[in-house]
């Protein structure tokens, strides 16, 4: 074989192993919908929360009931047993994702703050989230490149979650690609949570805000939202953060209808709310909380020795609530 053709092969090769390693790209999204299956593959049982189509071929979001990973996958790998919901509960009602579901509900009652705000009980460390809620200011990219310089050594990729709105998204590409940039590199690993498609905000109290505003439409800002993930490269995760950490319980209900659970915090940062031991930490990176990404600067920095020595961790939510829960 001559040196051209041996060249020509290593380029099919290499660009053979790209296009099977590289993430699908969902821009043709049709037929979206909740969808509750049990899809099986070998000894594999997993939970497919919503179906859609794209470029004629069919696909499931799937949600792994142990782990609390999700992913994309193609409908024809998998033996489908179509569920209602409650089905769904019934038979997995010993898994973390249930238990999980579960202690997000029974919170419902709360105004502000329903959902799992404490993650891994005990644990030195803390789970950090991130919001992006709408805004015309940049990314602060302080945030997740400190991560990246203070856990580099301890950590890699340091695991962390943000919940993205989609307006954030349609206003900020440069500063999302930035971020998926940093997740191919290793460099942090990130949970991407649905934060709403609208993230609406109005003067009313709280009973009749954000999501509780009249008229508001709960399947374009959740299912919405999930659409422009995908079509951004985003795999949508099975957690769901409130606009503002304000719900009721009927509003609660139904996002865990949707398979998603709500996810709080105990530690809100720009309101002065210290971390604990498994805090679920809350900043907004979106350029709208000084005070709040000054906070988490000087904490990493209080927390430097403890980090050198492996005694104060980031937690990815995912692998603390499957720890809380397997037994």
């Amino acid at each position: 074989m001559n040196a051209t053709r041996f060249s020509q092969l290593l380029f099919f090769v290499f660009l053979s192993f790209y296009f099977i390693t590289s993430a699908q790209p969902f821009n043709n999204i049709k037929n979206y919908k909740t969808n509750f299956n049990i899809a099986s593959n070998g000894h594999s049982k997993l939970i497919a929360i919503r179906s859609f189509s794209n470029n004629n071929q069919k696909y499931f979001l799937l949600v792994d009931p142990t782990t609390l990973d999700t992913k994309v996958d193609l409908v024809s790998r998998y033996t489908i047993n179509r569920l209602a919901w409650p089905n769904v509960l019934a038979i997995f009602k010993n898994s973390p994702y249930v238990k999980s579901l579960e202690t997000a509900i029974a919170k419902d009652w709360q105004l502000q703050n329903a959902g799992i705000d404490h993650a891994i009980p005990g644990e030195r460390g803390i789970t950090l989230t991130i919001d992006l809620c709408p805004s015309h200011k940049s990314l602060d990219r302080i945030i997740f490149q400190s991560v990246f310089d203070e856990f580099n050594k301890i950590e890699q990729p340091a695991p962390l979650a943000v919940s993205v709105s989609g307006k954030w998204m349609l206003k900020h590409q440069n500063d999302l690609n930035w971020l998926k940039s940093l997740v191919d590199k290793k460099e942090i690993n990130i949970t991407w949570v649905n934060h709403s498609y609208n993230h609406e905000v109005n003067s009313l109290p709280l009973a009749e805000n954000f999501l509780l505003a009249p008229g508001t439409n709960l399947e374009i800002e959740v299912l919405e939202n999930e659409k422009l993930m995908l079509k951004n490269g985003l795999t949508p995760s099975v957690f769901f953060r409130f606009p503002g950490l304000v719900s009721d319980k009927s509003i609660v209900d139904k996002i865990t209808a949707y398979g998603l659970i709500p996810i709080g915090s105990d530690a809100w940062l720009a309101k002065g709310q210290q971390p604990n031991a498994g805090s679920i930490v809350l900043i907004h990176g979106n350029g709208n909380e000084e005070i709040g990404v000054k906070d988490f600067i000087q904490l990493l920095k209080t927390k430097e020795a403890d980090v050198k020595s492996k005694q104060w961790l980031l937690f990815d939510l995912r692998q603390g609530l499957e720890k809380e829960f397997e037994r």
